[in-house]
């Protein structure tokens, strides 16, 4: 490589990295909105100065938004430290676990929140089912999960590619039961998503939001499916990384929910699904999830705290520009 190719490919690192850092940035300020809406939900809803979301006692409506303000919080502090040389001396797996579980949430759902505007009914997230949110209040809950979503989706890479190079990988590499599995969950979703019943609680009751976030679930199941067996390259990277976080964060959250109610028993608390096929499927979705993402790295090069070698090491100082 002569030395004008060198000179170059440094400039396109670097202008990448310039990217990066301020999707960083943006990704924390988008947040923001959101985190501050929460906090005069719970400080105003004990005070009598706003309401409790139908379907809650004040007690777990309070609990429930103290939870994602403590979920906001982390994902302001994650995106942070993508850009923050502080961020570079954090140990590997936990920063790379919440960065996945992160994106797993936010970037799938941006097709979603493109339907839900679409459709005229923003609702912001999943967890403010049955708040009562003036129109100008949902769109900002959206906003923050759109920008967030696209703030880590730009600002993710270039932390990766600073401090692993060489830990994941684009090359192919099969992964049989995990794929199936997330195949199969997809399938599902989807087959709901086009107004299929079966396993469906209360089916006459499912509008069109419970359909839209099916079919956006759905599809990144199977495009997890379809990385870990079909694809190649960075797409296999992308894809892998994106729909096995789906797979995970959503189940993983909805897993909770449906264990809670099969355990209480109450009859008037029910869920979209089944009891015993939504538990099924948001069991099989964290299981591959997880494996999928397993396999997108390269064999004995997980992250951890270090470089393999000091000429892997980054710059830990942040751009003069930023």
């Amino acid at each position: 490589m002569g030395r004008r190719d060198r000179v170059g490919r440094r400039d396109l690192v670097g202008r990448r990295d310039r990217v990066g850092r301020a999707g960083a940035y943006g990704a924390a300020l988008a947040m923001a909105p959101y985190l501050l809406i929460k906090v005069t939900w719970v400080v105003g809803s004990p005070a009598g100065l706003l309401p409790v979301g139908a379907g809650f006692d004040l007690t777990g409506w309070v609990v429930l938004n103290a939870v994602t303000i403590g979920m906001a919080g982390l994902g302001i502090a994650v995106a942070l430290a993508l850009v923050r040389p502080w961020g570079m001396r954090i140990p590997g797996p936990p920063v790379v676990f919440v960065a996945w579980v992160g994106t797993g949430f936010l970037v799938p759902m941006l097709p979603y929140a493109i339907v839900d505007l679409l459709l005229g009914t923003p609702s912001g997230s999943g967890d403010d089912a049955g708040a009562s949110m003036p129109a100008w209040e949902a769109t900002l809950v959206q906003c923050s999960f759109v920008g967030m979503g696209l703030g880590l989706l730009v600002a993710l890479p270039a932390y990766l590619r600073r401090r692993w190079p060489h830990a994941f990988a684009g090359g192919r590499r099969s992964a049989p039961w995990p794929a199936v599995a997330a195949a199969a969950v997809g399938a599902v979703w989807l087959y709901w998503a086009a107004g299929g019943t079966a396993g469906v609680a209360h089916p006459g009751e499912r509008g069109a939001n419970w359909h839209a976030l099916n079919a956006v679930c759905g599809t990144w199941a199977a495009l997890a499916a379809a990385a870990a067996t079909l694809l190649t390259g960075r797409t296999r990277l992308i894809l892998g990384w994106l729909g096995s976080g789906s797979l995970f964060a959503w189940s993983g959250w909805k897993l909770p929910f449906t264990l809670y109610v099969a355990a209480a028993g109450q009859a008037d608390a029910s869920l979209p699904e089944d009891l015993a096929v939504g538990g099924s499927l948001h069991v099989a979705a964290v299981l591959s999830g997880v494996a999928l993402l397993r396999a997108l790295m390269r064999p004995g090069q997980a992250p951890d705290s270090s470089w393999s070698t000091p000429a892997d090491r980054p710059d830990d100082r942040p751009s003069p520009a930023l």
